[in-house]
């Protein structure tokens, strides 16, 4: 119980590799524990190093109706978490924090799964009620920090810098948070600039996979802006700080597939099957994001569609590493060949939903590209339609084009896709 207590401490500051090797090490240690024990560490091992989500839903529901264990409850909702189901994550939670009511994490997790649900105001009030009754903890202000991002409050996002900034432990992950609302912006100068920063800063706290994470996440976002020299420098440099860890290595593949590396992205995909082959989100959300990113590198949007159906069922899922719940990026690929497939009314239903799904997305690079693939996908539909349908469309582009580029009105001038959108928009004017 000692190794499962300590990769449950590795898993909440998204350092997975660490985590796994705990979780491990308790697994094979568990015909030492009780029955309750044993069902408690055979339940995270399913649910973090196989990440097989439905064994581990279902072995947590055996431990509460067989010994009404506390902890079950709240580890079900994360399960529901990482499925996509958050109005089930936040009633089992609820339950878990009236048997535990002064369990921190419980509130931590209530308050995400209220902001996936788009209700900013209970997720404000429960992390107000837990601070006041003097239970704080890094998780809430990164939720915080995604409240103020969300309400545009400068003075409230310097606020939880500041209490990051003053915990060296954690001051990474405001470092983060700070470098992607930059790239939100398109100030990609300032984003590389706080990247570095954060990854020296989890360097010092012994956390060199969560630094490699973040190098992995500023890959990804280089290579979707169009700078993809850079997005594969960058995306090698996170594997050589964390090689084995699942979080890197997801992202960097995913960056060398959008990079046009498809060599490198389909041996870490081979790799991450072999490694990973029962677990829900690398099998439905990973690798059919990275398929069909390659797929569309081959110039077949059709084969990338239907590798993005496995996402279906779970898309709206919450990643276990990182700082906000997910960057959607299985939505956004589907989007993109949508449009690459000439489909535009579904592509704008794709980018629509990261759009409707700010609690999930927080400052992403996906939710700023969003605007963009909704201009693209009317612009596109203004051509492939006639009439009043095609003037109706021409007219929601334009706008959201402008929404586009007011959001990035002062970006760094050199981004490529920055170039492409501003060409696009005057070619419709």
């Amino acid at each position: 119980m000692g190794y499962r207590e300590v990769g449950n401490n590795y898993y909440s500051l998204g350092e997975l590799g660490r985590a796994n090797e705990y979780y491990t090490k308790a697994f094979q240690l568990r015909e030492h524990a009780s029955e309750r024990e044993r069902l408690l560490i055979t339940a995270d091992y399913n649910s973090s190093v196989t990440g097989d989500l439905e064994k581990a839903a279902q072995t947590y529901q055996e431990q509460i109706e067989n010994y009404h264990e506390t902890g079950a409850y709240a580890d079900l909702g994360i399960v529901y978490y990482a499925q996509g189901q958050y109005e089930k994550a936040a009633a089992i939670t609820r339950q878990a924090a009236r048997l535990s009511p002064d369990n921190v994490g419980i509130y931590e997790n209530l308050a995400n799964y209220n902001l996936a649900l788009q209700r900013f105001d209970e997720t404000r009030q429960t992390i107000r009620d837990s601070q006041a009754r003097k239970m704080d903890d890094f998780a809430f202000h990164n939720t915080l920090y995604a409240l103020a991002f969300l309400s545009a409050d400068s003075a409230a996002m310097a606020e939880q810098q500041q209490w990051f900034a003053d915990k060296p432990a954690y001051e990474h992950f405001g470092l983060t948070l700070a470098s992607d609302t930059e790239a939100y912006a398109g100030h990609v100068g300032k984003a590389r600039e706080l990247t570095q920063r954060a990854i020296d800063s989890a360097i010092r706290a012994d956390s060199k996979e969560t630094g490699a994470i973040w190098q992995a996440n500023a890959a990804l976002e280089q290579a979707a802006y169009g700078s993809g020299r850079e997005a594969r420098q960058t995306a090698a440099e996170a594997l050589k700080l964390a090689p084995i860890s699942p979080g890197a290595q997801t992202e960097a593949a995913l960056a060398f597939a959008i990079a046009g590396d498809t060599a490198r992205a389909e041996s870490l995909a081979r790799d991450l099957g072999k490694r990973f082959p029962l677990d829900t989100q690398m099998q439905s959300l990973w690798l059919p994001a990275i398929q069909a990113q390659l797929a569309m590198d081959r110039k077949n949007p059709a084969v990338a569609l239907i590798a993005l159906q496995a996402a279906s069922p779970i898309e709206l899922g919450a990643v276990p590493f990182g700082n906000n719940l997910s960057c959607l990026y299985h939505v956004y690929a589907r989007g993109e060949a949508y449009l690459a497939a000439g489909q535009g009314s579904a592509a704008a239903a794709e980018f629509q939903k990261i759009l409707g799904h700010s609690g999930i997305v927080w400052n992403c690079w996906t939710g700023a590209l969003a605007h963009l693939g909704v201009a693209r996908a009317n612009a596109l539909q203004s051509r492939t339609s006639r009439g009043a349908d095609a003037d109706a469309a021409r007219v929601r582009a334009l706008a959201a084009y402008k929404d586009f580029l007011t959001l990035w009105k002062d970006a760094d001038p050199d981004i490529p896709i920055l170039k492409q959108a501003k060409a696009e928009y005057a070619g419709l004017q």
